[in-house]
């Protein structure tokens, strides 16, 4: 039943039951010339803006009257014969697309399809960083959200058991509000939207709503609606960006915090996986990649990574002596200073938390 389920999902499952049918097709009859897609072949990478080739094999089972060309649902091509066509990429979405070639004749019409995956046209921009200043953090806190208002860190601390909401003074590290989770909840990303705290949860589908002056609990939500997990969190001023550990940015509506679209992020190779903590800054997405030590800069209308911040060396690498603790305690935190144009980073129990200017390598 594909009720329910999100486009890149539907087109997924399109191209599974494509090929097992032509598979099975071809199976049952290897004697017989079928028609098919000579190009695009499926999955083939296209970066955006460039055109691509499509080429159909019409074999010889019955007479070609013309063919319509499809992306997705959008008719591109109409033809009365069957010579191959560009097909342009200015306007589609970074991601799947599938491509249909509908084909009549005798009365009769058919239906191939074949699947190209758009990637941003670019390699990111690759940026290197200078550490301004060294502030002190609390090594407890598992930190899954950060962000800068009013002169104050407020942090969002995970792992269960030890969950909480903190307000921090960024020269002392000190801890001057805080609300702690029950321990049956794991906190995740949280962002400031307005007088209020807007606080995820890793597996537990559940948000939380706080006073932003008292930490007092005004509300919870519940968030199923497609996404894997909660994991980051940040309004950019108009919208709540969410991200679930996959591929995707989330759109929530600032004030019923229910999702209202999304967008993928590619860079000019592919999909980027594992997408955490968010910041909004000067019109661009900063997005930590869970277990890397990079941030991504990503253009938040077509999803395409125009950056990418490469942190090693900002903790020394023997800083955490077990596996356990280095493949965990990683870079996870970006906080924005709009004011002053300031640009903090940490990790998951860091010591501190960094303030630093960012320069093309």
């Amino acid at each position: 039943m594909l009720f329910g389920l999100k486009t890149k999902q539907i087109r997924t499952l399109l191209f599974l039951g494509i090929t097992v049918a032509f598979l099975s097709s071809c199976k049952d009859d290897a004697s017989k010339t079928y028609r098919s897609f000579v190009s695009p072949m499926m999955g083939l990478n296209v970066a955006s803006g460039s055109e691509f080739e499509v080429k159909v094999l019409f074999g010889k089972e019955s007479k070609v009257d013309s063919v319509i060309y499809l992306i997705d649902s959008a008719k591109m091509v109409s033809k009365v014969d069957t010579s191959a066509i560009k097909m342009k990429t200015e306007g589609l979405k970074l991601g799947n697309h599938i491509i249909t070639a509908k084909i009549f004749g005798d009365g009769k019409s058919e239906d191939l399809t074949s699947n190209v995956n758009i990637l941003a046209a670019q390699a990111p921009i690759e940026y290197t960083y200078k550490v301004i200043k060294t502030l002190p953090h609390d090594t407890s806190s598992y930190v899954e959200g950060l962000e800068y208002h009013d002169g104050y860190f407020y942090e969002s601390a995970g792992d269960y058991g030890h969950s909480s909401l903190r307000k921090v003074e960024p020269a002392s590290g000190k801890v001057v509000l805080k609300a702690d989770l029950d321990k049956q909840y794991f906190g995740e990303g949280m962002t400031v939207v307005g007088d209020k705290i807007v606080q995820l949860t890793y597996r537990e589908k559940t948000g939380f709503v706080y006073d932003k002056n008292t930490f007092k609990k005004l509300s919870e939500f519940t968030y199923n609606d497609g996404t894997q997990e909660g994991w980051g969190l940040n309004f950019d001023g108009e919208k709540i960006l969410k991200t679930d550990g996959s591929s995707s940015i989330f759109f929530l509506d600032k004030n019923t915090y229910k999702t209202t679209g999304e967008i993928e992020i590619f860079d000019n190779k592919g999909a980027i996986q594992q997408l955490n903590e968010l910041e909004f800054i000067d019109g661009k997405i900063y997005a930590n990649v869970y277990t890397t030590n990079n941030i991504l800069i990503i253009n938040p209308e077509t999803g395409a990574v125009e950056g990418k911040i490469n942190l090693t060396g900002l903790l020394p690498a023997d800083y955490f002596k077990t596996d356990d603790e280095k493949a965990n305690n990683v870079l996870n935190g970006i906080a924005y200073d709009k004011a002053t144009k300031r640009l903090f980073v940490t990790g998951k129990k860091w010591p501190h938390i960094f303030e630093i200017k960012i320069s093309k390598k």
